[in-house]
Order: structure tokens, then C-alpha cells, then sequence
């Protein structure tokens, strides 16, 4: 459910940009490629929100879905691996946009370390539990290489971070009191060639 509020989420930024300001469960359902049923569900799970004859008012459920998300406030956000990918998202507007906000960013290699990218000077992995606690970060992305990235964990849990965006392709060991959203690229692009093939089958 929530993958599917942060997809209405998108959606409703996407149409008040376009200026609508009012949209059925049913139109915003078939734009998502779900039934209108279900949206009326997953949004009666955390209040009422729509009105007889108008369906829900975009701007207002924006915020509540906000609310709801917890992205009705800046969160800020420790990157720790400033390689090629590191500083890919660091250039990543969309994180600011939507609440989420990169104020430090750390690395262990010597030719990084000291470095300014977007603004943001590169520290030092070694003095990351002083500064995440100085800003109560409690939200980071690692995009570190596969084999540094449960050494890289432990310093991150150690600083008191509880959730991790992790880019590494490899499982972490987290203590149940951390959660953890994986982002496999090469995953995604295995499961899209399968998608390809098994099409190319059935038009065959």
C-alpha cells in the first residue's frame, strides 16, 4: 500500500502542475492501472478524503498523503559513497522535491575524501557518528561497491541511522530496528529482459 501512495502521490503532483485540481477515484485509478475500488481503499484505510460529486481534491490529498508518508517535513539525508553513482544522486533534484534533503556525504578514499560535489564537501567515514547525530540524520543512501557495504553498515547503524536507501547489490545485515529499501539496477533490468522475451514468445 505504500508503494501505491507514493505512485498517487506523483500522480496528483503531476496534475496539479497541469492545473487539475479535482480528480474521480476511478480517472485516478486508470491512470495507475489499478480499479477505482482499490483507490477508495487504500485511501478509507487512513481517512475519509473524497466529496459526493467533486471525488477528491488534488492539492488537499497531496498534503495528506504527505501526512501520512511523513514527507510533509524535510528529512535530511547522509550519502555515504561518492563514486561515479554517488555523485549521479547528489545531482538528483526529485530527492529535494519531495521532502528529502542530502546534507552529508562521506567516503574513505583518499582522492574523494576533501572533494566538493553539489555543493557538499566530501568527510571522512571515520567522523560520520559525530555529525549524523549533530544533525539527528536518521535516513541514508549507500552506494558503496558490493564488498564495502556491511563495513560501511555497521558504521551507519553505530551512528544511529534507522533507514537505508541501499544501492549496493548485496544483502545487508541490519539489526531489526533498521529498515532498508534495496535498489538493484541490474535486477530491474533482468526482470525488464524477461519481460521482452516472454512478450516476444507470445507474439510468435
Amino acid at each position: 500500500m505504500v508503494s501505491r501512495l507514493s505512485l498517487y502521490l506523483r500522480e496528483l503532483q503531476q496534475l496539479l502542475r497541469i492545473g487539475k485540481k479535482t480528480i474521480s477515484s476511478s480517472k485516478l485509478g486508470r491512470r495507475l492501472g489499478v480499479t477505482d475500488a482499490q483507490v477508495r481503499k487504500d485511501f478509507a484505510y487512513f481517512g475519509h478524503f473524497g466529496y459526493p460529486g467533486i471525488g477528491y481534491r488534488c492539492e488537499e490529498l497531496v498534503l495528506e498523503i504527505r501526512r501520512i508518508l511523513g514527507t510533509d517535513r524535510t528529512w535530511p539525508v547522509a550519502l555515504i559513497g561518492c563514486g561515479n553513482l554517488g555523485q549521479a544522486l547528489l545531482g538528483y533534484r526529485g530527492f529535494g522535491k519531495q521532502g528529502f534533503q542530502v546534507e552529508l556525504a562521506f567516503d574513505i578514499d583518499p582522492a574523494i575524501v576533501g572533494q566538493t560535489f553539489e555543493g557538499l564537501k566530501v568527510i571522512h567515514l571515520d567522523q560520520m557518528r559525530e555529525l549524523v547525530q549533530e544533525k539527528d540524520v536518521r535516513l541514508a543512501i549507500l552506494a558503496v561497491p558490493a564488498k564495502s557495504a556491511n563495513q560501511a553498515v555497521e558504521t551507519l547503524v553505530a551512528a544511529g541511522i534507522t533507514g537505508i536507501l541501499n544501492f549496493a547489490p548485496v544483502t545487508l545485515n541490519l539489526p531489526k530496528s533498521v529498515s532498508v529499501v534495496g535498489v538493484d539496477l541490474a535486477m530491474e533490468l533482468e526482470q525488464l529482459a524477461f519481460a521482452v522475451v516472454k512478450q516476444g514468445q507470445a507474439t510468435k
